[in-house]
Parts: structure tokens; C-alpha cells; sequence
């Protein structure tokens, strides 16, 4: 009965959307046009069509009624006999608990209204402080011992049910579980603590600084905001052509704040305890547990191998820096951390004269998108439809709604594309998870819906938005993270599509960069938007080389950032912050520490990423692989396209991310060979072989 009314949805929507027009044409047009407003006498149906939205008001109605679920959904995985139900009951659990989380989490970011953002925050601390009461909740755990503990009932139980059985019990463990009752209140406790302390954190790394407008040479005065007698730097200007205006930026936004270090202390302390009282060596040990790289000993295995593997091209870079340094006339021959973005960048143009202007007309937004359009389905057989949202369910009305849709299962979810500026829209590239993808109880699959966030200039009257190339690959990023939320269509939310291992969630969103950078690819969509002249293959050719320049410096930069974050995550060093930073520095990266900076008060990593940053560089090397194996000699191959969502894409988290690798690869790849990828990447220029 379920998978009959689950086929009849298929069907149903399958014949929708092959009744609809050209659908590239349509998905162009939906972004290289202005956007038509909406009839204001229309239904308010509420953001994403939840209908309670409809106002700011509407956040405390929905969090409500998922606290009632909750509540309901508990007392059921309580009493209720242990088997496969036990575990559809705890999904539905955290489904109804995220489905309220995850939206507010990304309207508090996005909306442009304040209250519908402070309304949205206060639900996010209100349901996440729940998440952590029930992590540590002792009947609703017993009822999940009991399931795992019963050998007879295991039996019955499909893999992916139990793997989600073992991630949900997994959960409580971190959280305490097995502590006594005053041990649990207290990992409560620092749980809702250092919630206080991410968002006090993440809010202090993006205040800016303020210094007397007279401390600073008048001539460069103007490069910053002036208010009254203070001069605001909420900035580093890494890419001023003016050594004096990076340094003055560098030296003022970097000031150590004094009450931020004691956030991060406390952050730093409150994570370490909240870890060994759980039974932990350490924060990084907890936060490892089931990842690709699995414990802080490899990683930085990893970090330390790929340092000694960069050093010569490191050290060539560096020196290929201080060259460009002499031609600016400066008074410090010295390359400072202030000179690496300009100078690497300056290198570059000099090189290759590589000038984003050229290459923008080629990139309307409408041509990428039709070219992903068109990508997708070649590997995939999946498509985009565009579609007229309803009145309220959009928070600006520049944001663009997509249904995607597979050419045999029909409708397989909904992406809404935010990606246009506008004033204090945060300026990131994201992808957020909205609805997670289920099996639902009735037989149909809850749809999954993911928002794009992105920064992109807007189409102004007859001119299209034109993207730079690195825009473009920004954009096929974060598109590879929105169609491993579509295509990974999983019996349960708790592992959907990007809800896996951090340090394999970046790797199908990193493979689409290198889709973003191969001639092959972009020759079937880049034309001029005005002339309809194909972008040159020469032009692909000259942006390919010139990313390798210093390539392996801007590595190392990255091998820093991932080497502090795990120091502080390890064993306690009882020292400060700064101190911390400059031996790591010093150890990691090639450029010494400048005195009287705490860049680390401004790694807004550290909440989100606690560490995993390393996750970017091990990502990118299965990535790499990934590509070299099995589609760089035909990035259309429908085989292997196939290969890859049946492989990676289709298990989210379902699967452990090293037998998915294995999968893909058909070998277990070593941390020698992740090195080994990265290595190859910056010696040869494999993303685009025709060239």
C-alpha cells in the first residue's frame, strides 16, 4: 500500500512536468529577467508555505505545536515495543523538531525583516535547548537500548534502520547518556551555555573595530568608514593595492578584544569539559567519532604530510611573493600576513592578466544555470522546472523557487535560490537544509527543500546578473550540496541528504568546482549575453594555470587554519589563545605572527567547524579523486554519473562516508593517498585535459 501511493505521486508529478514547455529556456529566463511581483490580493500561505509564518508572530504558534509532537512522539517511543517503529518514531521526533529548527535557523541570517529574524532566533534557542534536555532524556534512551540490546528484533531490521538506530543512540552517549543524574544536568547545562557563548562568539568576530580617526595617516582616511572622530575597520582590505591601508586594516581589526578572549576561553574550556565528562580524551576526539578521518591523531598526520610535501612549492611561492614586493616600492621587503591575498593575486595578474570583466559577459546567471540544467541531467537524468511561488511564501521577492525533477521518479524536491544582494543580506555562500527528505507513515516522501544563499550582483534593465568566473564556481559549490540534498533520497531525515560527516558533506560540492573549471563543460553553456559568441577556449586555459600561482601557499594558509583548530580542541595547553596561535603559526604557515593581533577572535569557524575545518582539504582530496577516476576523461559520462549517486550521493548519511569513498573508488583510499591528491593538483593542471 505505502510504495503503491508512493509510485502514484511519481507518476502524477512526473506527467506535470513533462507537460510543461522548454525547460532550460524557462529556468534561464526565471534568472536573467526581472522578477514579476506578486499579486497582492493572493493568499498569504506563509514562508516556505507554512501557513503559521504568515507573521513573526507565527514562529512561537509553529514552535508550539512541535514541542506537542514532541512531546507526544516521546511518550510513543516509550511505550511502545521495540522494532523498526521505535526508530520511524524517533525520525519522526527529530523531524518534527527540525523542520521548525532548520527553517528558523536560516530566517534569523536571511529575513530582511528584524522582527521575523528575532522571532526565529528565539525559537532556535528555545527547540535547541530541548534537543539537549532529550539528549540526555534516560526512558527515551532505555527505549532505544532496548532495540539495539534485543538480537532477535535486530535481525529484522534493514541496514539503513539500523545504522540510524546506532547514530541515534550515538547522540546520547555524546551527550551523557550513561552519566549519573547530576553529571547529565551538568552536560545539560554547559550545553546551553555554550550555546550563549557560539552565538556571543560569532556575533564579536563580525563587529568591527574602532580607532581615533587621528591614529591613522590622513591620506588614507577615506579607505575606511568615517564616523565622526572614529575611523570603523570591519575588514582586513586584503586586496588594497596600498601596503599601508592592508597593514593599518590588518594591525586595527585584528586588536585583541578582551572580552572576546574570555568568550573563546570559555568556549574552548566549556567544550573540553563538556567532552571528558562524557568520557572523551578531548573536544576533537568527540567531535571525530564517525568521520572520515575519525580521530585528531590522523588529521594531523594528514596536516603535518601535506606541510612537508608543500614545502619546496611553499617555500617558491613565498618567494615569488617577496619578488612582487620589491616592484611595489615598498619600505618592508618582508612579505607580512597582510601582503599574501594582494601579492598572490598581483602575481597572477601580472602573469596571466586575468581580469574577471572579460569573462563576466559569458556568465549570465540564466546561462549557468541553464548550463547546470543541462549538466545534471547528461549525468543524472535530472532537471530544473521553474516555478511561481505563492504569495508570502518568499522572504524578498528577488529569491527564485526551482522544483527539481528526475526523469523517471518525477518531483524529487524544491531548492529556493537567494541569490541576488541586498542591503544587510549576510554576505556567504550557503546551502540550508529547510525540510529534510522521509519516508513518510502514510507512504509518501516527504520532499526535501534546501535554500541557496549566494551574493550576486542583480540583473539591472536589459542587463542580465553577470557572474565572474569565480562567482561561477562558487555557484556550481553550492549547487553540488543542493542535489546531494535532492538526489540523497533516504528512508529517514536524520541522514538526508547533507546530514553526514562534515569531512564528506564538502566532497560532492567541491567535485562541482571542478566541473565549474573544464572547458568541456563550459563551452556548453558560456555565451556572450549580448553577441551569443562563445566563451574562447584560451580564456579557460589562462584562468586554469593561473590558479595553480601560489597555489601551494594559499594551502598552507588552509593547513594553519586546520592545524590551530585542532590544537585548541585538544588537550587543554593552559596558555593563552594568542600564544597558542603563534606557535602554530610559526610551525604551520610561513609568514610570522604580528604582535598585538588575535586573528583568532575572528575564526568564525570555530563554532560551526570545531574540529573539522581540516574537513575542506580531506574533502577536496576525495574530490580530486573522484574526478581524476571517474570523470575527467568524460564529465558527461552517464555511467559513472550514475555511478556517483548510487555510490555517494544516495545514502546521505546513511552509510559510513569511508564505505561510500570505497564505493566510489573501488579502493580504501590512505592518508598518503589524500595527501598525495592534493599534491597532484597543484602540479598539474588536471581539471581541463583538452586544453
Amino acid at each position: 500500500m505505502r510504495c503503491s501511493r508512493l509510485l502514484l505521486q511519481r507518476s502524477n508529478a512526473l506527467a506535470l512536468y513533462r507537460r510543461s514547455v522548454n525547460t532550460w529556456s524557462a529556468v534561464g529566463a526565471a534568472f536573467n529577467v526581472q522578477h514579476q511581483r506578486l499579486e497582492p490580493l493572493q493568499k498569504n500561505v506563509g514562508l516556505f508555505g507554512v501557513p503559521e509564518l504568515s507573521g513573526p508572530a507565527g514562529f512561537q504558534m509553529a514552535q508550539h505545536q512541535a514541542l506537542r509532537e514532541a512531546e507526544f512522539l516521546v511518550h510513543k517511543a516509550c511505550t511502545h515495543p521495540p522494532g523498526a517503529v521505535t526508530v520511524e518514531t524517533f525520525d519522526q521526533l527529530s523531524d518534527s523538531l527540525c523542520r521548525v529548527a532548520d527553517l528558523a535557523d536560516f530566517i534569523k541570517v536571511a529575513h530582511p525583516d528584524a522582527a521575523f529574524r528575532e522571532a526565529a532566533e528565539r525559537t532556535c534557542v528555545e527547540i535547541g535547548t530541548l534537543v539537549e534536555i532529550l539528549n540526555t532524556n534516560v526512558d527515551l534512551c532505555q527505549s532505544l537500548k532496548n532495540l539495539l540490546g534485543n538480537e532477535a528484533v535486530l535481525a529484522t531490521l534493514d541496514s539503513d534502520t539500523r545504522r540510524v538506530a546506532e547514530l541515534f543512540m550515538f547522540d546520547f552517549e555524546i551527550s551523557g547518556i550513561h552519566l549519573d543524574e547530576s553529571k547529565r544536568s551538568k552536560a545539560v547545562a554547559l550545553n546551553v551555555k555554550l550555546l550563549d557563548l557560539y552565538h556571543e562568539f560569532l556575533s564579536g568576530s563580525q563587529l568591527p573595530n574602532a580607532i581615533d580617526k587621528q591614529v591613522l595617516p590622513e591620506h588614507i582616511r577615506h579607505c575606511f568608514s568615517i564616523d565622526g572622530n572614529r575611523v570603523q575597520i570591519g575588514g582586513l582590505h586584503a586586496d588594497s593595492p596600498n601596503e599601508l591601508v592592508r597593514e593599518a586594516a590588518y594591525k586595527i581589526f585584528l586588536y585583541p578584544n578582551t572580552s572576546l578572549l574570555l568568550c573563546l576561553d570559555e568556549l574552548l574550556a566549556g567544550r573540553h569539559e563538556l567532552a571528558t565528562l562524557v568520557g572523551y580524551e578531548s573536544f576533537a576526539h568527540r567531535a571525530l567519532k564517525g568521520t572520515m578521518a575519525k580521530t585528531p591523531e590522523n588529521v594531523m598526520k594528514f596536516l603535518k604530510l601535506l606541510t612537508e610535501k608543500l614545502s619546496d612549492r611553499t617555500s617558491r611561492d613565498f618567494k615569488m611573493m617577496k619578488e612582487m614586493k620589491k616592484k611595489t616600492h615598498t619600505t618592508n621587503p618582508e612579505v607580512m600576513p597582510w601582503d599574501h591575498a594582494y601579492l598572490s593575486s598581483a602575481i597572477r595578474t601580472e602573469m596571466f592578466n586575468i581580469d574577471p570583466s572579460i569573462y563576466s559577459p559569458y556568465f549570465s546567471l540564466g546561462a549557468c544555470m541553464e548550463g547546470l540544467n543541462r549538466l545534471f541531467m547528461q549525468l543524472v537524468g535530472v532537471y530544473f522546472q521553474a516555478e511561481q511561488p505563492k504569495m508570502g511564501e518568499l522572504w524578498s521577492e528577488d529569491v527564485r523557487k526551482l522544483a527539481v525533477v528526475h526523469e523517471t521518479e518525477g518531483l524529487l524536491g524544491y531548492i529556493y535560490c537567494d541569490f541576488f544582494r541586498r542591503p544587510d543580506k549576510p554576505h556567504q555562500d550557503c546551502h540550508f537544509t529547510i525540510r529534510g527528505g522521509r519516508l513518510r507513515e502514510d507512504g509518501v516522501y516527504q520532499l526535501p527543500v534546501v535554500v541557496l544563499m549566494l551574493s550576486l550582483p542583480p540583473p539591472s534593465g536589459r542587463t542580465p546578473s553577470l557572474l565572474t568566473p569565480s562567482m561561477v564556481e562558487n555557484l556550481f559549490h553550492e549547487m553540488g550540496h543542493a542535489m546531494h540534498s535532492m538526489l540523497g533520497r533516504t528512508l529517514y531525515q536524520h541522514v538526508t541528504g547533507t546530514r553526514c560527516s562534515t569531512d564528506f558533506a564538502e566532497v560532492p560540492s567541491i567535485l562541482m568546482e571542478y566541473f565549474a573549471s573544464d572547458y568541456r563543460v563550459l563551452s556548453q553553456f558560456a555565451r556572450h549575453y549580448q553577441t551569443g559568441e562563445p566563451l574562447p577556449e584560451n580564456l579557460v586555459s589562462r584562468l586554469c594555470e593561473s590558479k595553480r600561482v601560489c597555489s601551494a601557499a594559499d594551502t598552507q594558509l588552509q593547513i594553519f587554519y586546520a592545524a590551530l583548530d585542532q590544537v585548541y580542541h585538544g588537550k587543554p595547553q593552559y596558555r593563552s589563545t594568542t600564544d597558542i596561535l603563534r606557535e602554530v603559526q610559526e610551525k604551520f604557515y610561513g609568514l610570522p605572527y604580528v604582535h598585538d593581533t588575535a586573528w583568532q577572535l575572528r575564526f568564525s569557524h570555530l563554532v560551526g567547524y570545531g574540529a573539522k575545518y581540516y574537513s575542506y582539504l580531506m574533502s577536496r582530496a576525495v574530490a580530486s579523486m573522484v574526478w581524476r577516476q571517474c570523470f575527467l576523461q568524460d564529465p558527461f559520462s552517464r555511467v559513472m554519473g550514475e555511478h556517483y549517486h548510487r555510490e555517494m550521493l544516495a545514502h546521505g548519511g546513511g552509510k559510513e562516508p569511508v564505505l561510500m569513498v570505497q564505493g566510489m573508488l573501488q579502493k580504501t583510499p590512505t592518508i598518503e593517498d589524500f595527501v598525495d591528491a592534493l599534491v597532484l593538483d597543484l602540479n598539474a593542471n588536471v581539471k581541463s585535459p583538452v586544453l
